[in-house]
This record gives C-alpha cells, structure tokens and sequence, in this order.
C-alpha cells in the first residue's frame, strides 16, 4: 500500500475532477468527481474497458484537455490557470505521453524523433547527448540513425519511450502502451516502462484495459462509469 504523500513530494493531484462533452441531448459525462494524488516516483496503472474514459482522464491530467469541474495540480502548479503559451510550455516541459500508436515522425531517424520534444524551447545543455543516452537504455544505441519504417513495433515504441522522457517531466502518462504489440514484445515494453520510470523518478500513470500489463504495477485502479476506484 502507498502512503500518503506530503506536500513536498506530491507529483500530481487531482481534486474533484469532472469532464463532460456537450451532445444534442445533453452533457455526455465521462468523468466523475475522480480525486488522485500521487507523489513523485509513483507509479500506478488505471483498468477499464475500452469507452470506460481512460484516455479522456490521461488527456486531462496530461493538459490537453481542461476539466469541466475540479482542479489538476502537476508538481504543485496548476496548469490550467496558465496563459495558452504558458500552458505549451508547461506542457512541454512536465509532461511526457506514451500513446499507442507511437506517433513518430516517418521522415525522422530514431534520435531525431527522441529530440523532437526539445525543439521548442532553448536548451543549454547536451540534449543531443541525453537523447543517445535514452536511446542506449532502451536498446536502441546501434538504431539511432534508423528511420521509423526500419524498425520493428517494439522498437518504435521503445523510441516513443526515451522522446516521453527527453525533457526529464515530472509526470509520465501512457496510453495502452503495448496494445498494438505481441505478448512477448508487450511484456519486454511494460518492464521497460516501468524500470525507466523508477529510474527517472518520475510520476508514472498507465491506462490499460491488459491485465498483464497491470502486473507490472503495485499501484492499481479501476475506471467504471467515469467512477475511480482503488484495487
């Protein structure tokens, strides 16, 4: 069982937390009153079907969406009350995404997709480097110059993992991460994750509906009706 983080160490809260979407016949509600704290190095998985809101409740606590009620609070800074630029970078920033579908860029090499997050604002420090480094600690060092279409399932996802990770965020969000792969390549992927994860101390949250890649993960929670609940 967790403990209760403190106030120093609280990597995500949410508070309260709603999320509908306006329809001819009224609000489609998907989330419920959902309240989640986690802190810093927590790592958790959310279960539910498909259609049970996993995904809206990863594009609100990752920022893309804002909620219809309550309040999301990432290493204690509330982006939602950020200005539109504020909250990009915000984003940017504290905010890594594992979808998937790995979104990579086809005309990209692998180390030029890892990079891609720190384009968008000035860096001082050898991000070149770091990218190789994550690269390297996903098995991928002799693949770095290898565009996406020369890559296998696995790898590619292995690529989306070290380019989540490049901006070193405090808050790390996956989205059926190995829903696309075969059961030898999904379980190679989810330790993955998991070991990146405790390795880079960050706040860890994966929806999925596989209860194999659930078992990867001491922290579970279930998603019904819009409703969270503890496992």
């Amino acid at each position: 069982m967790m403990m209760a983080p403190t106030e120093t160490d609280v990597g995500l809260q949410a508070e309260s937390l709603g999320k509908d979407f306006p329809t001819r016949s009224g609000p489609l509600v998907v989330l419920r009153n959902i309240s989640l704290t986690l802190r810093r190095g927590d790592a958790v998985v959310v279960m539910g079907p498909s259609g049970s809101g996993k995904s809206t409740l990863l594009n609100v606590l990752g920022t893309l969406e804002p909620p219809t009620s309550g309040r999301v609070t990432i290493g204690g800074t509330d982006p939602f009350s950020l200005s539109h630029a504020e909250l990009a970078r915000f984003r940017n920033r504290q905010v890594g995404f594992v979808f998937q579908d790995h979104h990579l860029l086809p005309q990209c090499s692998a180390l030029e997709n890892v990079l891609i997050p720190t384009l968008a604002v000035r860096r001082d420090d050898d991000v070149a480097g770091r990218a190789r480094s994550l690269l390297d600690k996903v098995g991928l060092a002799d693949r770095a110059d290898h565009r996406p279409a020369e890559l296998s399932g696995g790898q590619k996802q292995r690529v989306a993992l070290a380019r989540a990770l490049i901006n070193r965020p405090t808050l790390l969000l996956a989205d059926e991460p190995t829903g696309n792969l075969d059961n030898k390549t999904a379980d190679s992927v989810a330790g993955l994750l998991s070991d990146l994860h405790r390795d880079h101390n960050t706040t860890l949250i994966v929806a999925t509906h596989s209860r194999v890649l659930a078992e990867h993960f001491d922290g579970r929670y279930e998603l019904v009706d819009g409703c969270l609940s503890a496992l």
